[in-house]
């Protein structure tokens, strides 16, 4: 995919009736969206290249599988949220809900490819600039990408994505992908083998081994 800044005059936010809608369908869609963060006077943006579909209770790795409680509890409330969950210990990881109030489903951010704030986006990372391997890093992954965005659970879990003056949001300004592959999704052992990873195809941006990534 081709680096290029946003135009953010043009952005479209994206309405909730997106998101109340199968998580397969908005995990293909929000690929080519941004992902925007005000954060201390910046503007952080990244453009998505890969994500994963969970669909709730027919999904035993989704973590609205075994019932609503007080830590999925986001998963079942309005689509078009944040829910944020820690892995290992270390990593956050972005979702937003999707379905319908009542029903749990929701797709996980990946990976982006950094296209606004990137010295501060590398300095969250503690990269240094100046090489594409340093660039390819920053977001390819979804720990690098909640590192990037100083994305946490307490500061993020519940926040509406598609409020206008929040910040952190996803919103879309016209970019459309040219290709678009579908693998199975990838650092889990229950129904690994279900296709519902979403990737935009040779980007250099991806997580996950190359083979599985169109290149």
């Amino acid at each position: 995919m081709q680096h290029r800044s946003p135009q953010f005059h043009n952005l479209r936010a994206l309405d909730r009736q997106f998101f109340a809608r199968d998580p397969r369908e908005v995990a293909r869609e929000l690929l080519g969206k941004l992902l925007i963060r005000r954060h201390e006077r910046k503007l952080l943006a990244g453009r998505l290249v890969e994500v994963e579909a969970y669909l709730g209770a027919d999904d035993a790795a989704a973590h609205a599988a075994a019932g609503r409680t007080a830590r999925n509890d986001v998963l079942f409330g309005p689509p078009g949220h944040a829910y944020v969950y820690l892995i290992y210990g270390n990593y956050f990881c972005l979702n937003v809900s999707c379905e319908p109030e009542g029903k749990a489903g929701c797709v996980l951010i990946r990976a982006a490819e950094p296209v606004d704030g990137l010295e501060h986006m590398a300095r969250s990372r503690g990269l240094e600039l100046g090489s594409p391997k340093a660039l390819r890093l920053i977001a390819s992954g979804p720990g690098r990408l909640a590192q990037a965005f100083s994305i946490t659970r307490a500061r993020d879990n519940g926040k509406d994505l598609l409020d206008a003056i929040s910040d952190l949001r996803l919103a879309d300004d016209g970019y459309t992908p040219q290709r678009i592959l579908t693998t199975p999704r990838i650092g889990i052992t229950k129904t690994a083998d279900y296709p519902l990873r979403y990737i935009v195809a040779g980007s250099d941006y991806l997580s996950g081994p190359k083979k599985m990534n169109g290149r």
